[in-house]
């Protein structure tokens, strides 16, 4: 089992940058990929990115391309999610989620465990 814990977020002026992290307990976080997903006000949840096991291969979602960077450490079982440039549009609350395998994913059906969530909200 794996128990995720987010935090990082808050408010910023469009052009800022905020680093979310996610805390992980559980042994099988080492192994698992990793990924990060958004739900703005009115909206379904998307993928952000995701991260396989070794953090050698990640995924981004085309909206954030180029300005999200997604890590993880695995000495201190936690992945951050690096924003920049960020967006009016990037307004969402923020949850990292892992995936029991070793294949990165996007689909949100794909996630073992979720996190609460953190809020990022980002002014124009």
């Amino acid at each position: 089992q794996v128990q995720l814990v987010e935090s990082g977020g808050g408010m910023v002026q469009a052009g800022g940058s905020l680093r979310l992290s996610c805390a992980a307990s559980g042994r099988a976080f080492r192994t698992s990929v990793l990924g990060w997903f958004r739900q703005a006000p009115g909206k379904e949840r998307e993928f952000v990115a995701t991260i396989d096991w070794s953090g050698a291969s990640t995924y981004y979602a085309d909206s954030v391309k180029g300005r999200f960077t997604i890590s993880r450490d695995n000495t201190k079982s936690t992945v951050y999610l690096q924003t920049n440039s960020l967006k009016p549009e990037d307004t969402a609350v923020y949850y990292c989620a892992a995936a029991l395998q070793r294949t990165l994913v996007s689909r949100a059906s794909s996630y073992d465990y979720w996190g609460q969530g953190t809020r990022v909200t980002v002014s124009s």
